[in-house]
């Protein structure tokens, strides 16, 4: 007997959230539970599964039932979970459903991703609805083991450790963009972020520094700033720019699965929003993390409550080079005068990178998830493994 799962996403940010619930249907499918996925917005969904009918109502789309999240919403029976995903708002015809059901399902509010301490207490708490006999709970990815993880494939690091350790593999990856292999003083940086005054600093220390420095930029909204900096209106996908000792190279809009082989093979990425932000986590390299600005600035506190547990054991000098270029990024300030020191700790943010990676490798939020429900009794007709091997 199948597990079933409704997962609900309104497309806010083009791809971030998508991002994040595509991500999730997967590692559920992958653990035998029948998924659908309702989506509002299937146009912005395409651009992550190319294989994806954006003009489809319903469709199967690698092992996972895709719905468009229309209205008036099409009568349903809910699955045993139904997962909110960020505060969306369930269809009301959806929700009556379910409180006309003789046992409720478990009803999980998917939160955002933080590094801050109150997560913790707030994680898995119920919340009533104020004239429905249902509640939700909220659940909430995070670093620590008192929150539910975070978002990780069964096999994603095996194959992350035979890419890194496969010269070959990492040679063919180069060439599959029209890039020699790296010299060998050169670096490779990915660079996806949105909007970001910073970024004309960060490219003229690259052009102007010793090292040689190729950056690939997958199109997205830095794209334009990136492109007048050489003195273009725009850019397109393949575009290479030069000045001085930075190439620059345009990739084509990355599906996940390519997008996780760059951060692989690039020496330092530079992230943005939730979903690539864990996934240059796993990625095992150095990163900076562009979190999703907030007119009123409490997207900084975030931001910190990440560098304090990402920079925990780190030499101090370390730790400050790297809140230096973070906030640099995040703020619009001098980020080509902050290079310069990240720079040079950048042994130290490898080693690092590698055993934050290693210490989060069990704490999987789809797991996570099925444990709780496991726990309030919605699993009993439906037996999983709960082993998780990297």
């Amino acid at each position: 007997m199948s597990f079933t799962c409704d997962i609900f996403c309104a497309v806010v940010d083009n791809y971030g959230d998508i991002g994040v619930c595509w991500r999730l249907a997967k590692c559920l499918r992958d653990e035998g539970v029948a998924v659908r996925l309702w989506v509002d917005d299937l146009a912005s969904f395409a651009k992550l599964c190319p294989e994806l009918d954006a003009t489809s109502q319903l469709q199967l789309c690698r092992g996972v039932e895709v719905r468009r999240w229309s209205q008036p919403f099409p009568a349903t029976t809910p699955a045993p979970l139904v997962i909110e995903a960020f505060a969306c708002k369930l269809p009301p015809d959806y929700l009556a459903a379910m409180a006309a059901m003789l046992e409720p399902p478990l009803w999980v509010n998917l939160e955002y991703l933080s590094g801050e301490d109150w997560v913790e207490g707030c994680h898995r708490l119920p919340s009533p609805h104020p004239t429905l006999p249902l509640t939700r709970h909220f659940f909430f990815p995070g670093f620590s083991p008192k929150t539910g993880g975070l978002l990780l494939e069964r096999d994603l690091l095996a194959r992350r450790d035979a890419f890194q350790r496969d010269p070959q593999a990492i040679t063919a990856y180069w060439r599959s963009l029209d890039l020699p292999a790296p010299e060998p003083d050169e670096l490779r940086v990915s660079l996806f972020g949105y909007e970001n005054a910073a970024v004309s600093g960060l490219l003229r220390e690259w052009s102007e520094g010793a090292r040689a420095v190729t950056c690939l930029v997958p199109e997205g909204r830095i794209l334009p700033q990136v492109a007048e900096f050489f003195g273009f209106d725009e850019g397109a996908a393949d575009a290479g720019w030069r000045r001085g000792n930075l190439r620059v190279r345009v990739l084509p809009f990355v599906e996940q699965e390519r997008y996780d082989t760059l951060l692989w093979a690039c020496d330092v990425n530079f992230v943005r929003g939730e979903d690539s932000c864990v996934r240059a986590q796993w990625a095992a390299r150095p990163f900076v993390w562009q979190i999703y600005p907030q007119h009123d600035g409490v997207h900084l506190d975030k931001l910190r409550a990440l560098l304090a547990r990402y920079g925990a054991g780190m030499p101090s000098v370390a730790t400050a080079a790297l809140s230096d270029l973070w906030l640099a990024w995040n703020t619009g300030a001098d980020a080509g005068a902050a290079w310069e020191a990240f720079e040079v700790q950048r042994a130290v943010f490898r080693s690092r990178a590698e055993a934050w990676s290693a210490s989060l490798a069990g704490h999987s939020l789809a797991l996570n998830l099925l444990d709780f429900c496991r726990e309030t009794g919605r699993m009993r007709a439906f037996e999983f493994s709960s082993s998780f091997t990297s």
